[in-house]
């Protein structure tokens, strides 16, 4: 995995704060420790932070660590480890790209090509403030390749095109469907339900005699026989 660092001081701002809302879920967590073993509310603080501000900042770092009464690089070195924590400033919806080889397979890098189109390179912020796209290893969605993972939620079985009518209706300020998109239920077979075996043989009725032994000569007469 590569080194992951800060953003640059000139991006970086000069304070963080909580607000009252997200306060009260940082009490939420903290109060879930013992007072001796509440640095371990680390994750949970910083995916707070997170959720707030889209990102997680160095001052943010550095206010978890005082209120966790931890040294701020043990906070930095969780925060950097984390793939799932943004260290630099990111667009208003986040798109993760699963790369890895099912959906590289089913046509995933047709779907970086077009986000970098519409968002411009990956890891940057597009120019409207609404984007980001990463490239990310396996999201765990295997049978509904290729998917992308937009900020909390995974769309699924997408398509170029499908995956454009997403990046409109974000721009238009739409909520789109998660899930598959095509024409199934959460992972299951498109179609409806498949079975290798036909029902009808289940009861046994369509079952033949066996005429030959599996394994049996085909040829020739057993030593019985020519007795």
């Amino acid at each position: 995995m590569s080194v992951r660092r800060l953003a640059p001081a000139d991006q970086q701002p000069q304070s963080f704060k909580f607000t009252p809302k997200s306060l009260e879920v940082v009490k939420f967590w903290m109060g879930k420790y013992p007072e001796a073993r509440k640095r371990s509310a680390v994750i949970p603080l910083l995916w707070v932070v997170q959720k707030q501000e889209g990102w997680v900042s160095e001052p943010a770092i550095q206010l978890i660590a005082e209120m966790l009464e931890m040294p701020v690089i043990r906070v930095l070195e969780v925060a950097t480890f984390y793939t799932m924590f943004h260290l630099h400033p990111v667009g208003k919806n986040v798109f993760q790209v699963c790369g890895t080889t099912p959906c590289m397979l089913r046509g995933a890098n047709d779907l970086k090509a077009a986000c970098k189109k519409h968002m411009g390179p990956k890891d940057t912020v597009s120019k409207d403030g609404l984007f980001t796209w990463q490239e990310v290893e396996c999201l765990g969605a295997c049978a509904n390749a290729p998917m992308v993972q937009i900020n909390d939620y995974y769309y699924e079985d997408l398509t170029v095109e499908s995956l454009e009518k997403l990046i409109a209706d974000l721009k238009a300020g739409k909520k789109p469907k998660p899930g598959p998109y095509v024409k199934r239920f959460n992972s299951a077979p498109e179609g409806g339900e498949k079975t290798l075996l036909d029902p009808a043989l289940y009861d046994g009725h369509l079952g033949k005699p066996a005429k030959t032994l599996p394994n049996a000569p085909t040829t020739g007469k057993s030593k019985k026989e020519k007795a």
